[in-house]
């Protein structure tokens, strides 16, 4: 069974960080600096569960009144194939939604902007760096 929560205690919070650490920083080779930063304590976030395991992460933040932004998705690697990404960003906008957020913006990187595409998000911006990995700026406008 796979459940996606808002993260709601520290060993949540740490499963999060857990899958984030596989994924970003062992596979992609991010910092760990880069990775973990100062907006985790403000931001909302999401852990998706097999049974008890966490195997998928995201985080959302509000930037300013009504805009969310989407971060630090991942999913596991053995766990991927199975739209677990889709699982993670319904339970991040359903969340924006209830809070009030009216749009979502991310960065998303550049393999994965199918991915978001699917899901209504529009490129808004040329490619860049970030962490040695190229993404581009995405939005999508989110209603009730």
């Amino acid at each position: 069974m796979v459940t996606v929560r808002i993260v709601t205690s520290d060993l949540e919070r740490e499963d999060a960080f857990s899958v984030r650490r596989k994924v970003f920083v062992e596979e992609q080779g991010v910092p760990l600096n880069l990775e973990l930063d100062d907006y985790d304590k403000d931001a909302a976030h999401f852990v998706v569960y097999s049974m008890t395991s966490p195997i998928g992460a995201g985080r959302l933040r509000e930037t300013s009144t009504g805009i969310g932004k989407v971060e630090r998705v991942c999913v596991l690697e053995e766990c991927r194939g199975q739209h677990l990404g889709n699982l993670i960003m319904h339970a991040l906008e359903e969340h924006a939604k209830e809070t009030g957020m009216n749009k979502i913006i991310l960065n998303a990187q550049t393999y994965a902007i199918p991915f978001y595409e699917k899901l209504g998000y529009v490129i808004t911006s040329p490619e860049f760096m970030d962490a040695d990995i190229p993404h581009r700026a995405m939005e999508k406008i989110i209603t009730e």
